[in-house]
């Protein structure tokens, strides 16, 4: 079960299916179709996603294994949501050290929208990702969100 102030937060039913749609912040993205309308791959990575979202709202320290498309983005915003993967679960680290790791140092506020861009909040872990003086910076969640899912990660610092 999701812990109570987390899924309070996000406002999710018990036991929903409904997870999915909920935690997915853009707007512009259309249902998922159901039933006779999936294939089974399509299916079983649904599943896939569906079952480590849950074990992550549960708290368990996660890497998610669903392939992912990531051909919706530039080829720099690829590259940032690909260095992104690599943030371990409960650590964060500054969109400085982001450009660094893409071998990009000054792009810094590209970075930051590169991570406002990101397609699969949580699966792609933009939320770890905070300013240098150590402030939470922007999530497209919100704030309160970015919050809550580093906490849940463990991570603690009484400037959030």
């Amino acid at each position: 079960m999701l812990k109570q102030s987390l899924r309070q937060k996000l406002g999710l039913p018990d036991n929903s299916p409904e997870l999915i749609t909920k935690i997915c912040w853009q707007k512009q993205y259309a249902p998922l179709p159901i039933g006779d309308q999936f294939n089974s791959v399509l299916g079983g990575y649904l599943q896939t996603a569906i079952t480590e979202l849950l074990c992550y709202f549960q708290g368990e320290e996660m890497q998610f294994t669903i392939p992912l498309d990531l051909s919706s983005g530039t080829p720099f915003q690829q590259r940032v949501w690909q260095a992104l993967q690599q943030i371990p679960y409960g650590q964060t680290i500054s969109y400085k050290t982001l450009a660094m790791m893409i071998d990009n140092p000054k792009a810094v506020r590209a970075v930051g929208g590169a991570n406002g861009q990101n397609p699969l909040p949580i699966i792609i872990p933009c939320h770890r990702v905070i300013q240098a003086d150590g402030n939470l910076g922007g999530y497209s969640g919100g704030v309160a969100i970015k919050r809550e899912l580093l906490a849940l990660e463990g991570v603690v610092d009484t400037r959030f």
